[in-house]
């Protein structure tokens, strides 16, 4: 494989200098070949200022050490900014080669920071006089944070264990570029070919316009194209009659990542987590779990586990049970073969048909895409009382997305948000929020004082034909709500510091306004003003609509199982002394738990890339299962209360959750909103599944 060499320095003004509409980038006047020279003269310059910080000869105070490194290095977060969500949204060859060489790159740049030894003794002497230097909560939160930073990557170690420590976290960084190339190219490689009318049995006709659709992405100018991304797979094999072709599009998606050749990621997984575990034990834990749930609510491994197997065994019971529906539902209609995983969806819709008499094709018609997203304005304005209002004609990364302002009640600019709902070969899969800029109010070089977020949420939506509407499945509305539930916890940041804004917080308490902001989606009122059929625009049935409401723990089982047997097995690689072979380790998790035939992982280990592109979700796929607690208990508030917008409970949610960001410890903050900590059972009701006894060592 060719590597990407990197120029001389150079800055293009147009990536730090942002002079768009309110703030934005100028996307337009930015080029790929931009970014090599930038990241070299931002890092160079970037190190200039952390060895100004370092050897100022004054005594070491908050305002010229801690606010003086939040505040170092803007241009490189402006660039990286820009990059990264090139990479992610909009990559090509150009951004790819550059990718390989620049997250290393960048991993030796901030470990050479955080192993300079004068900085340390800065930020050391600060934290070891902190209950003498009159701090706030959040300026404490904040020394925290750098102090534990540097400690977590190695600056008390020997100097040998220091420059291997930094070695490990470079290839670390490489491995998980490469990881998520991997996965993509597999995803962008595959297509399958609809030819004739029994290929397309029982295929709706919004599924045929996007297969139509994917299909012109792809280079076809005509026909239909069965494709790996999730808003195209999941409904073929929800729908699709033909069960030899779900067997092979089935197989094709669970194979990304481990299909050999250039794009396998097995070695990349094994060389990842003997790293980890090497990283982890320099840095004086047992292993890579514990030392990445140092600094979250869960604390230890142990917590973590009792949750995931008190769930799991309520979770595999259901699903048993569920496949035994599903099996008796073959037989009726004369088949002679076993529940496959490429079986459960589609008997799965037929069954909910029949127990509730609606499918997801009759549903799919009143939740169009443009109704959502007004949805999820409309609920951000009657909790929090923020605005949105679309921007048209400003240039963003790529032609689909699209640019809102967010103002107050009294109309002051708070954020800039742009929504990129459809999928592309270009993009990665799945949906994530994130950010060109945080939300902070310290005095930057520029002159400026503070700055407004600027947030963006990423999504993977079939793209309609043209002149049709998008239409959502309902996990598809639920998607968009999660995700611009993270957007509203970086928008509505109120913070001094940016270390510490918006998503600035615990792993396995980030996904909690996200999972929370979902609940909003089927709350009556919202469904009957939004969702509205596309073509009559009558709102939904009221019969349909309590079909819908009725059947939402409709396939709990199946859906727990999926993404528990996930987290068991994250934490199985990293609490682990040694791994060996991960997909034996994958196989004994799963035989050990008694994990159901009919079912597969939710991400099997050669994609799963919240684990392995990057650091991210490593030891912590689990967190969406504690956000869960929190946010099944906190949505309960609200239904205490007697009103899904109680303006009491909605204050308080914004004031102790969405607008504190790490400000605040995230048990502090919680108990500030709630009262008091979550009990679990409220998320084992959400889910329909039976009681359990009150879950030892853990709040959560």
């Amino acid at each position: 494989m060719k590597e990407f060499r990197m120029p001389q320095l150079h800055i293009n003004p147009a990536l730090i200098d942002w002079t768009g509409h309110e703030g934005l980038p100028r996307f337009d006047l930015v080029k790929d070949e931009d970014f090599a020279g930038a990241f070299n003269a931002a890092m160079a310059k970037h190190d200039a200022e952390i060895n100004d910080i370092a050897s100022d000869p004054r005594e070491p105070t908050m305002e010229n050490t801690i606010v003086a490194l939040e505040i170092a290095g803007d241009e490189l977060s402006r660039i990286s900014a820009l990059f990264w969500n090139k990479a992610g949204a909009h990559t090509n060859d150009v951004i790819q080669a550059l990718e390989r060489e620049i997250a290393p790159k960048m991993s030796r740049h901030y470990s050479k920071i955080a192993m300079n030894e004068a900085l340390f003794k800065r930020v050391d002497t600060l934290w070891e006089k902190r209950e003498s230097l009159g701090l706030t909560v959040e300026e404490e939160r904040v020394l925290e944070r750098h102090w534990k930073g540097f400690v977590r990557t190695g600056a008390r170690l020997p100097k040998p264990e220091q420059e291997r420590l930094a070695a490990i976290n470079e290839k670390l960084a490489g491995l998980g570029a490469r990881f998520g190339q991997n996965v993509l190219a597999d995803e962008k490689s595959w297509q399958l070919h609809l030819s004739g009318e029994a290929e397309f049995a029982g295929l709706p006709a919004f599924l045929r316009d996007a297969m139509a659709s994917a299909a012109r992405d792809r280079g076809h100018e005509d026909g239909y194209v069965v494709t790996l991304s999730r808003s195209i797979i999941e409904p073929f094999l929800t729908f699709s009659e033909c069960r030899d072709l779900r067997e092979q599009a089935f197989k094709a998606w669970t194979a990304r990542g481990a299909n050999g050749g250039e794009t396998d990621n097995l070695a990349i997984v094994k060389e990842t987590l003997a790293l980890r575990v090497e990283r982890a034990k320099l840095l004086g834990y047992d292993s890579f779990a514990a030392f990445k749930l140092d600094n979250t609510m869960a604390k230890t491994p142990e917590a973590v586990n009792d949750l995931l197997m008190a769930v799991w065994e309520k979770a595999r019971n259901r699903a048993l049970e569920e496949e035994a529906s599903l099996a008796g539902l073959i037989a009726e209609e004369g088949g002679n073969h076993e529940v496959m995983p490429w079986d459960w969806r589609f008997y799965a819709e037929k069954l909910r048909h029949r127990t509730f008499n609606f499918s997801e094709s009759e549903l799919k018609p009143y939740l169009q895409l443009e109704q959502i997203i007004e949805a999820c304005f409309d609920v951000a304005e009657r909790l929090f009382g923020i605005l949105a209002a679309e921007v048209k004609g400003v240039p963003a990364y790529h032609p689909d997305v699209r640019v809102f302002e967010i103002r107050d009640e009294e109309g002051a600019l708070k954020a800039l948000f742009l929504g990129d709902y459809f999928a592309r070969s270009s993009k990665r899969s799945g949906a994530w929020m994130s950010s060109f800029q945080s939300q902070h109010r310290l005095p930057l070089k520029n002159g400026k004082k503070g700055e407004i977020p600027i947030i963006y949420n990423v999504c993977n939506f079939a793209k309609p034909a043209a002149g049709r509407p998008a239409l959502l499945s309902l996990d598809d509305a639920r998607t968009l709500f999660h995700e611009f539930g993270h957007a509203l916890h970086g928008m509505l940041s109120n913070v001094t510091y940016p270390s510490v804004a918006g998503t600035g917080v615990a792993r396995d308490f980030v996904e909690l306004p996200s999972q929370l902001y979902e609940h909003w989606l089927t709350v009556p009122e919202i469904l009957e003003k939004y969702a509205v059929h596309y073509e009559t625009g009558e709102p939904m049935p009221k019969e349909l609509l309590e079909k819908v409401l009725a059947a939402r723990t409709f396939n709990a089982g199946f859906a727990t199982v999926e993404f528990t047997s996930s987290a068991l097995v994250d934490m199985a690689f990293h609490t682990r002394a040694e791994v060996g072979d991960p997909m034996q380790v994958q196989a004994e998790v799963l035989g050990r738990i008694g994990m159901p035939q009919s079912i597969v992982m939710r991400h099997a280990t050669p994609h799963f890339q919240h684990v392995f592109s990057g650091d991210g979700y490593s030891a912590g796929y689990y967190s969406y299962m504690w956000s869960e607690v929190l946010d099944a208990d906190a949505f309960a508030a609200f239904e205490e209360a007697g009103d899904a917008f109680d303006p009491v409970m909605a204050r308080k949610l914004k004031n102790n959750i969405y607008s504190v960001g790490g400000s605040v410890d995230p048990e502090d903050a919680y108990k500030a909103f709630r009262g008091k900590l979550p009990d679990p059972q409220a998320m084992l009701r959400k889910k329909g599944l039976a009681m359990v006894e009150e879950l030892s060592g853990s709040d959560a």
